[in-house]
């Protein structure tokens, strides 16, 4: 495998983005001895305005890379996991899910000390997350949440320069770009669960290569449990038949082979709730044991409400 020629790896521009497919080609060359180089795609969630709800969540950052990845213009990609739309993909599918990084949400705002409770009445808050837009008015309803785009960097600017008192962000994507000093408060994930796969990285290769070199030297740097619940979290959200930006959080944790699994829909402006939470000693690595456990947690969800005010297409009774 050390022979092998380099492999292309297709990821978005962003600074984000370059970093975390970075990891991941480094973990394949130190795994297999092959080299690995970045191969930049431009997606229309790059260079369109607008509210990514509106452009149908973020899974319009997926696209290109995929089409991308079927032309042959590369022999892999890199997604942030809770980017990932659910639906099967014709011809592709994810070989690895690396080990995962901290899944929480936290605040910044202009210093490390700032926090929600502290913010002022009327104070404007910046996310384009439906979820964490229920979450923030359902803590602080006294709050303006305002939509926000741009790159990570960009937001904190826009923090820095008045536009906006705080906004919300994925710790795992501040970590990975060194940008740990900014953050304020961190939300615990038993009162603030995140988007499913939220800190996981998916490494999508063509179906016809799984069992070939480049399956192969993917696979390696596979991590099984960062995997089994990071699919688990997936599952609920198809089966939910949500999208990545549905008002949904959804988070599975734990050490070894105990898993502390809650989910969690949400109303307009957070003020309608139901919530499902299990303590899990199953094998997750089974991929029938996490449809089951997916089936019944959507089936409460269900029974307690949820399609009911929420946005869950496909979902009512």
């Amino acid at each position: 495998m050390t022979e092998a020629p380099a492999l292309r790896l297709g990821t978005r521009a962003s600074l984000l983005a370059t970093t975390q497919s970075q990891h991941v080609a480094d973990a394949i060359t130190a795994s297999t001895g092959i080299p690995v180089r970045l191969v930049e795609i431009t997606t229309d969630g790059d260079v369109l305005t607008g509210s990514l709800a509106q452009m149908g969540g973020t899974g319009v950052f997926a696209t290109a890379l995929r089409e991308a990845l079927l032309r042959g213009d590369c022999d892999l990609v890199v997604h942030s996991m809770k980017d990932l739309p659910t639906a099967p993909y014709a011809g592709l599918e994810i070989a690895a899910v690396p080990s995962r990084a901290p899944q929480r949400d936290v605040l910044c705002g202009p210093d490390a000390a700032t926090t929600l409770d502290a913010l002022p009445a009327g104070a404007v808050v910046g996310t384009g997350s439906p979820r964490r837009v229920a979450q923030v008015l359902r803590r602080r309803p006294d709050l303006q949440v305002r939509d926000i785009r741009g790159n990570v960097d960009t937001r904190l600017r826009k923090v820095r320069d008045g536009e906006y008192d705080a906004v919300v962000l994925a710790e795992a994507g501040l970590r990975r770009i060194g940008r740990d000093s900014v953050i304020g408060e961190t939300f615990a994930l038993d009162a603030w669960p995140t988007s499913a796969g939220q800190g996981a990285l998916a490494v999508e290769i063509r179906t016809a290569d799984r069992d070939g070199a480049i399956g192969r030297a993917v696979s390696l740097i596979d991590d099984a449990q960062s995997a089994a619940r990071a699919l688990l979290e997936r599952a609920v959200l198809r089966r939910l038949e949500a999208g990545c930006a549905a008002p949904v959080g959804i988070s599975a944790t734990g050490l070894g082979d105990e898993t502390v699994f809650l989910a969690e829909v949400y109303g307009p402006a957070g003020a309608r709730t139901v919530r499902a939470a299990r303590a899990l000693h199953a094998d997750l690595a089974s991929p029938d044991q996490r449809e089951s456990i997916a089936a019944e947690v959507v089936a409460e969800l269900l029974d307690g409400g949820a399609a009911d005010f929420a946005d869950l297409p496909g979902t009512s009774r």
